[in-house]
């Protein structure tokens, strides 16, 4: 009777739930943009902070350009633009098996609120994606130099 009693207790393997991974890659996405964002704040590193949430978006928009690439064979060009991430592109090259879910929900700004550049196709590679940095203009040293997806390591 004791075992029973407790033995109601257990959920079946039915009953239980868990989470997918991609709500853990989410989560974990978003931990570390706070820890890149928050952390130095608090140890008073804004500026490489900022550098920092900047390469995690030039990361994150790369990998959606690569997915677009993946379905539709060519990366936008530049005339498209990054907004070919989110809907549809029209012109040339001719998007063939666009994602209706796109690729991104919203195409990100830079952390001191510009757009990021992209050029296709890129001097440095196939594509060229970057941040203007803290001085919004083209070059620059040191905090006000330009942040790029060539620079940034894997």
């Amino acid at each position: 009777m004791y075992k029973m009693k407790h033995f109601k207790q257990y959920k079946s393997k039915e009953q239980q739930s868990g989470f997918t991974l991609i709500e853990i890659m989410v989560v974990m996405v978003i931990l570390g943009l706070l820890v890149a964002v928050v952390a130095p704040n608090i140890l008073g590193r804004g500026e490489q902070a900022r550098v920092t949430v900047a390469e995690t978006q030039i990361r994150e928009v790369s990998n959606a350009l690569d997915l677009y690439k993946l379905d539709n064979f060519s990366y936008p060009g530049t005339e498209q633009g990054l907004e070919a991430l989110v809907s549809k592109p029209s012109g040339f090259p001719e998007p063939k098996n666009w994602n209706k879910d796109g690729y991104m929900k919203t195409v990100p700004v830079d952390p001191w609120g510009n757009p990021y550049q992209y050029i296709s196709p890129g001097v440095n590679g196939p594509f060229d994606l970057y941040s203007l940095g803290s001085d919004g203009k083209e070059g620059g040293d040191e905090e006000g130099a330009d942040i790029g997806n060539w620079d940034i390591k894997e």
